[in-house]
């Protein structure tokens, strides 16, 4: 007879622990469902592997944080297109949204850092601030179309005036994220990855909202956008 029977929802277990050490916990989770699928097989009848603890923690929150990450750019480009009163703004405000995530991921890969919760906290971060910067480069634009009709001349006055206040909103957070990406301090390490995250994916979106949005803005909004509000005051008048 065992000398300590466990149960789990009624049924009888056997707990087996397991701890990780100078590892990441989503490699050895993964190492460990190898083994128990090569096990399967082998268990008698009645008998299943259940995979239970931090494993399953850190699997139901990566999946809530991607749908959460989804569901707020999906939730960002409609709120776009009621606002600018079209499908192509917005679409063209998100084409920073590539090199923010390529930033992201490079930035973890090169110090090392595992995908984590605090992670993808500074994705959604860095979505904000790089659909925020984007969204000066089109609107001014869009403002400087009334005056010429080449896309390309308006993009690139959009770029002469707002270079700066892009600049100035990214490198803000940047350096205010430099000491948590270090780890500074008792407990740092644990929000670094976030710093690392924000500071990665800014530095390659800033990069993309400078030149990859007038690009795509230049080729797409080859018609000058409606003003609406001029439409209004004019029907108001008759």
């Amino acid at each position: 007879m065992p000398v300590i029977v466990n149960h789990y929802n009624v049924w009888p277990v056997f707990d087996v622990f397991a701890n990780v050490d100078r590892r990441d916990l989503g490699g050895v989770g993964a190492e460990v469902m190898k083994i128990m699928r090569e096990e399967q097989a082998r268990l008698p009848r009645g008998t299943s592997f259940s995979l239970r603890g931090q494993v399953a923690t850190m699997q139901s929150s990566f999946f809530r944080l991607a749908l959460g990450l989804i569901f707020a750019v999906v939730l960002v480009y409609l709120l776009m297109t009621v606002n600018f009163q079209s499908w192509l703004d917005p679409f063209i405000i998100l084409m920073a949204l590539p090199g923010a995530t390529a930033g992201i991921l490079w930035m973890l890969f090169l110090t090392g850092t595992s995908l984590s919760v605090p992670s993808l906290m500074g994705a959604m971060m860095c979505i904000g601030v790089a659909t925020a910067n984007s969204i000066l480069m089109v609107t001014f634009a869009n403002d400087e179309r009334e005056k010429m009709l080449s896309a390309r001349e308006a993009m690139l006055s959009a770029g002469y005036a707002r270079v700066r206040p892009v600049l100035m909103t990214a490198t803000a957070m940047i350096l205010g994220m430099v000491p948590m990406a270090f780890g500074m301090g008792e407990g740092g390490e644990q929000n670094a990855p976030l710093g690392r995250a924000v500071i990665g994916g800014l530095c390659f979106a800033t990069v993309t909202t400078l030149f990859v949005v007038p690009i795509v803005y230049s080729y797409l909004r080859t018609k000058p956008p409606v003003d609406h509000e001029r439409r209004l005051k004019e029907r108001y008048a008759r």
